[in-house]
């Protein structure tokens, strides 16, 4: 297997408790040439995320102990990772769910099942945007 050199070695998380959603976005991504940080739940990626410093993290909204609008905004609020783009993944896909994950700093929202095509855009967009800033 040869990783193509799109992806610059950028770190990125997934949270998601669902553990085909992480296998299918860690196999999209590692193809693509990033580092993929896996996290089961809120409180697994808090533990992680000062560890890894993701470029960028991909955050389920429908998970135990900690669901991932809290997750999101605990994230949000630290100085380190304000600026880090959080990705909302959910399989629903209402108007509602887009502006509560927007009110938590989301900087965009991606319905499950998600494309190889889907998640890799949406990488490029919001690293893109992160670089330029």
């Amino acid at each position: 297997m040869t990783t193509t050199p799109q992806g610059n070695g950028l770190k990125i998380m997934v949270i998601d408790d669902s553990s085909t959603i992480r296998r299918s976005a860690e196999i999209f991504l590692t193809q693509a040439g990033y580092q993929v940080v896996l996290a089961e739940d809120g409180f697994d990626a808090l533990a992680k995320i000062n560890d890894h410093q993701p470029s960028l993290i991909f955050c389920d909204i429908l998970m135990p102990r900690l669901d991932g609008y809290q997750t999101c905004a605990l994230i949000k609020k630290s100085a380190k990772f304000h600026s880090t783009p959080v990705l909302m993944l959910s399989s629903k896909d209402g108007l509602f769910d887009r502006a509560r994950g927007a009110m938590v700093g989301s900087a965009a929202y991606l319905t499950k099942p998600f494309t190889k095509d889907s998640l890799l855009t949406a990488v490029r967009e919001h690293t893109a945007a992160a670089s330029a800033q």
